[in-house]
């Protein structure tokens, strides 16, 4: 949300948070998949089941040691720019964000075959780390970098949030499902063992039986883990960078 100055009215504030506590409750409506954001007020919102994916760089605090602002500007623009472009190549993708190191995306799943579009943004995740790192080891960059990725399905609140009237607002997705992907995904490549892609158990039990084969039961965190690759792009990278 970009920034445009107007002076702060504590008096204004006190009425402004009044109402959005004790006024007009407005509609929130249950829909079978979230719809266009321009379908949202101050007033309203939308409950779906969809699912969430979220991928993020570990040890990303250690990074500034080994590289200066320069070349992790570099790197960081080049993983992000590409996890938006697969997150964005989805069609069922609602919203794609970037928290700090980490690009997550809330995708409408009302289908069961499509959880198994979501698992494929997570193996083509994997698969694009995989050519960022052996470019980064062309272009003399010594430490590689690790992700992980997290993907979950469940239920969400689609509100709009932000100052009424500013034109300062973003859309809101509140909900477990969310908290859920980043916190399955922090737990992906977390240390030796532990591969880099983690799925909740709701998420897995809707995957077709090919791709719940390729991911592993983890009972200390009750979730599914796994090493996948997107075929295509692993034969690329076969052909292009050894």
């Amino acid at each position: 949300m970009d920034s445009n100055y107007k002076p702060y009215d504590h008096i204004a504030s006190a009425h402004r948070i009044k109402e959005y506590l004790t006024g007009t409750q407005g509609s929130y409506e249950e829909v079978d998949s979230l719809p266009d954001r321009d379908r949202l007020t101050f007033r309203n919102g939308f409950y779906a089941n969809c699912s969430a994916i979220f991928v993020d760089i570990r040890e990303s605090s250690k990074l500034p040691t080994h590289y200066k602002r320069p070349r992790l500007a570099r790197i960081y623009r080049a993983y992000l720019s590409e996890l938006v472009a697969i997150f964005n190549g989805e069609p069922n993708t609602r919203e794609v964000n970037i928290a700090g190191d980490a690009t997550w995306a809330v995708i409408n799943t009302p289908l069961k075959s499509d959880i198994d579009d979501v698992f494929s943004l997570g193996a083509k995740a994997y698969s694009m780390s995989k050519v960022l790192n052996y470019e980064m080891e062309k272009a003399s960059y010594d430490v590689p970098i690790k992700v992980g990725i997290g993907m979950s399905w469940g239920r969400a609140l689609m509100i709009k949030a932000g100052y009424s009237g500013s034109g300062i607002n973003d859309v809101v997705y509140m909900g477990e499902v969310v908290n859920a992907a980043a916190k399955l995904a922090n737990y992906g490549s977390s240390q030796w063992g532990i591969p880099p892609l983690v799925t909740s158990s709701v998420f897995h039990s809707n995957l077709n039986e090919h791709n719940r084969g390729l991911l592993s039961y983890d009972a200390g965190r009750n979730c599914y883990t796994g090493t996948v690759i997107n075929k295509a792009m692993e034969t690329w990278f076969d052909e292009n960078c050894k």
